[in-house]
């Protein structure tokens, strides 16, 4: 049996596993079936880490949500046409600033 260079493992299949988040990998060499038959000489196989999979979840969710919250845009619609909303402008200045800040790469 040959070892393989990349891990020092011997045998038929090398597996590549890594700390943290990373995916690991897996390569298996062909059977002498595979061989005789002329199937593909090697399969290779990806799982992804847990965080993978949670962040992917999280990506279809955002996904699913609506654009728009169309239950605060009834209400601002409805203040304003009652004229009870009330624009506050010094909150709106500094939000202004804090986003010049932001852009800028300045950390307040």
């Amino acid at each position: 049996m040959a070892i393989n260079n990349i891990t020092g493992y011997t045998g038929t299949q090398a597996t590549r596993s890594t700390e943290g988040s990373q995916p690991q990998v897996s390569r298996s060499e062909p059977t002498v079936s595979q061989s005789e038959t002329g199937t593909p000489s090697s399969i290779e196989t990806v799982s992804l880490s847990d965080t993978s999979v949670q962040l992917r979840s999280l990506e279809n969710t955002i996904a699913n949500l609506p654009v728009v919250d169309t239950s605060r845009v009834e209400a601002l619609k409805k203040a304003i046409d009652e004229g009870s909303y009330q624009i506050d402008s010094g909150r709106v200045a500094d939000k202004m600033i804090s986003f010049e800040r932001q852009l800028m790469g300045e950390v307040e």
